[in-house]
């Protein structure tokens, strides 16, 4: 009888042990996998998530490579608490693959980083840098302003349009400038207001700015390129009942009754495009410098709301555009 009792218990112990055994080859399996994914990390702007605009769209692009492809990603958003530069401190340390950062407000902060973890590889969109391990992605996004620029010309019954910007840092001055020259390409008589809030996450901001550009500057139609603060501004801009364009995603159900179109750049797209590419060259970028604009589809307008173009009008827009798009018109940026 007792030796069937050791038999028994020397048996459930064995068991216990293969279980033991196979569970901790179960983890190691799993973490072998998660080792071969590409860990990739993303410093946000300081608005976050939740601007329906530049962050979202950014995020976006990593869910659908991390849903797509073998990578795992983490983000970061800037605040009192943690900075840019802590962040990037933070993903350098952790050794992740690739990080990345959004816009020309995080530079300074990134080539920190970058010059302290000179084998760590960055990507920065929106803006260049001359350090060799920080790769860019920028966007001609005055090509898609100028579409932009068009539309709001031909909309406009006053000739007075705006653009309402949310810092005035180098790429939304392109936008400003790429605009302007749509309108008044299509209505040399308008006249083109350009305001900037100096932040990119007040929504009271932006509706106070349209206000004023509506009330005392008379202006029907503004361009609206500015973060959580031109979600303000467009809600403004529906209540007065003037017409809006919005900007990066597509913004029509932020003020269905004012929205004409939105510039989207393709942000998602690219930053999708780019993580396949660093993951088939073997965690390198075949370029530094990548440029996008109308003719790779990175830029470019929603469908029309509110506004049905005349079959002359449809005309000279789509010549417009193809002449933007093959570099046979060019826009004057002035640095």
């Amino acid at each position: 009888m007792k030796k069937m009792m050791h038999i028994r218990m020397g048996l459930t112990i064995l068991m216990a042990l293969t279980l033991l055994v196979l569970a901790a080859c179960s983890n190691s399996s799993k973490a072998a996998v998660a080792d071969t994914k590409t860990r990739v990390g993303i410093v946000l702007t300081e608005v976050g998530l939740g601007d329906r605009s530049f962050n979202d769209a950014a995020f976006n692009g990593l869910v659908k490579a991390r849903d797509e492809k073998s990578i795992v990603f983490d983000y970061r958003e800037p605040s009192k608490d943690l900075t840019a530069e802590a962040a990037f401190e933070e993903f350098s340390k952790e050794k992740f693959d690739l990080i990345i950062g959004l816009s020309n407000t995080v530079l300074t902060d990134m080539e920190k980083a970058a010059a302290k973890y000179p084998d760590q590889q960055f990507l920065l969109i929106d803006s260049q840098s001359a350090l060799p391990n920080i790769a860019s992605i920028s966007f001609r996004a005055e090509e898609g302003s100028y579409l932009a620029g068009i539309i709001a010309g031909m909309a406009s019954k006053e000739n007075h349009v705006g653009f309402l910007g949310g810092m005035e840092i180098p790429a939304l001055k392109d936008f400003e400038q790429g605009f302007k020259q749509g309108v008044l390409a299509v209505n040399p008589e308008a006249a083109v207001e350009a305001v900037y809030a100096g932040d990119f996450g007040n929504a009271d901001l932006g509706k106070q700015l349209a206000q004023k550009m509506i009330q005392e500057q008379n202006v029907d139609v503004i361009y609206v390129a500015a973060g959580l603060t031109g979600v303000g501004a467009l809600a403004e801009i529906q209540a007065q009942g003037k017409y809006a364009i919005g900007v990066d995603t597509d913004q029509f159900f932020l003020a269905e009754k004012a929205i004409l179109t939105s510039m989207l750049k393709n942000i998602d797209v690219s930053i999708y495009n780019a993580v396949n590419s660093f993951i088939e060259n073997k965690h390198t970028f075949p370029k530094k410098e990548i440029v996008e604009g109308l003719a790779e589809n990175a830029v470019g307008l929603t469908g029309l709301h509110n506004i049905t173009l005349s079959e002359e009008q449809q005309k000279t827009f789509d010549d417009l555009k193809t002449k933007i798009s093959s570099g046979q018109t060019k826009i004057t940026l002035n640095p």
